[in-house]
């Protein structure tokens, strides 16, 4: 049997095309749903409500928040320079990543009380680092945006 293009071997009807609502009107009035079609119904059910109840800045417009990266090279100056970043910078810096990317900016400088990192916006990744004495007297080149945190 064809239909179309392709070819179905061994098949007597080609599976229905339509929507479930469709699908439930073609359904015989004894027919009950399968073991499938009541665990899909109930997770179904028991997840319709988790993001209508959702705020939205929590969905970040259904975007997932990915975690900040840090490159060999930015782990390597961090450790050189013996700079720590504890939660509460790494926090702020997180949303000044997001902050920049709600402005279109793709490779950010972003300054704490303690250092100065270099962000791959898209990337969501630190690319360099350097400790405050090291920003004296720097030129930060390569960056369409700052943030200071």
């Amino acid at each position: 049997m064809t239909s179309g293009p392709f070819l179905y071997p061994n098949v007597t009807s080609v599976p229905a095309q339509g929507t479930s609502s469709e699908i439930d009107k073609n359904r015989k009035s004894g027919d009950k749903p399968g073991e499938f079609d009541q665990v899909f119904g109930q997770t179904i059910e028991r997840n319709s409500g988790v993001l209508q109840d959702a705020p939205t800045s929590d969905l970040n417009l259904g975007q997932i928040k990915a975690p900040l990266k840090f490159s060999a090279h930015a782990t390597q100056r961090l450790r050189d320079r013996k700079i720590a970043l504890d939660p509460q910078t790494l926090s702020r810096v997180n949303d000044a990543v997001d902050k920049a990317a709600a402005k279109g900016i793709e490779d950010t400088l972003v300054l704490t009380s303690d250092a100065a990192l270099i962000v791959s916006v898209k990337n969501r990744t630190v690319v360099t680092a350097l400790d405050r004495n090291s920003i004296q007297g720097n030129v930060f080149t390569n960056i369409d945006g700052a943030i200071v945190v």
